[in-house]
């Protein structure tokens, strides 16, 4: 059975979808069969894949209103291992198209039942909110794992998440877990990140990634040509980094 895994934060602009192309990507190339959802409307998952959004079949949109069967909607990527259910911009009305459907927060923990047994880890990339589509996500999800920049609002934005992981977990996934904490867009030599650092550290010793991601221009250049950053420019610091993080993401969940 496979664990899905929410990678959420509800600020914009902190490593959440880069992380999810980018470890999926990384632990397909050490021989795991992954699943991407992209279901955040921006739909940015779905191009770093290189797929295109103009003219889907299907996507997530029509798993979440029940209108597909999860299989229907599947795309094998061209890299190793990793297979993706995309999004375009419909994904954009289902939040107000939910509110009509019954078990409206469990549309896609349904969708999913039927495939995740084909896969070992499926990553759910979520929009930068913590709307009904976050909410299905996290509903649907074994655990969750959280980027943060490493900034001066970070721990703010991190309490006020798991604050509503904690709620959801209450009201609808009595078994959600925090998979961990990722610092992105680090840089050792400022201040700053080094004080964030020893925050969370204090807060979440065991579940901080002993990996962080490093500032790398090489990563946000790589979705533009429809590649995860191992396959874009393997020998990068970016491509290291989450290379280094898929075998201790998978070291994990060995225990």
């Amino acid at each position: 059975m496979g664990k899905i895994i929410s990678v959420v934060n509800q600020k914009g602009g902190v490593g959440k979808t880069t992380t999810a192309v980018n470890l999926s990507a990384g632990i397909g190339k050490l021989g795991k069969k992954v699943l991407v959802i992209d279901a955040d409307p921006q739909g940015n998952t779905t191009s770093a894949y290189g797929i295109k959004k103009q003219n889907l079949a299907h996507s997530v949109y029509d798993l979440l209103i029940g209108k597909a069967r999860a299989e229907l909607a599947v795309i094998k990527s061209e890299f190793k291992n990793v297979d993706v259910i995309p999004c375009n911009m419909d994904l954009a009305g289902a939040e107000v198209e939910l509110i009509s459907i019954d078990n409206r927060e469990s549309q896609l923990k349904t969708a999913l039942s039927e495939i995740r047994a084909n896969y070992d880890f499926i990553f759910i990339d979520c929009p930068p909110s913590l709307g009904l589509i976050t909410i299905n996500a996290l509903c649907a999800s074994d655990t969750v794992l959280v980027p943060i920049q490493c900034e001066y609002f970070a721990l703010e934005g991190l309490s006020q998440l798991l604050a509503s992981v904690r709620q959801v977990k209450r009201l609808y996934n009595p078994t959600l877990e925090l998979e961990g904490v990722l610092l992105t867009m680090f840089d050792g030599r400022l201040n700053l990140t080094q004080q964030v650092v020893s925050e969370v550290k204090r807060f979440f010793a065991k579940e901080l990634f002993s990996t962080t991601i490093p500032r790398a221009v090489r990563l946000s250049e790589a979705p533009s040509y429809g590649k995860p950053i191992q396959y874009y420019d393997p020998k990068n610091k970016g491509a290291l980094a989450y290379d280094t993080l898929s075998k201790e993401f998978i070291k994990r969940n060995r225990r």
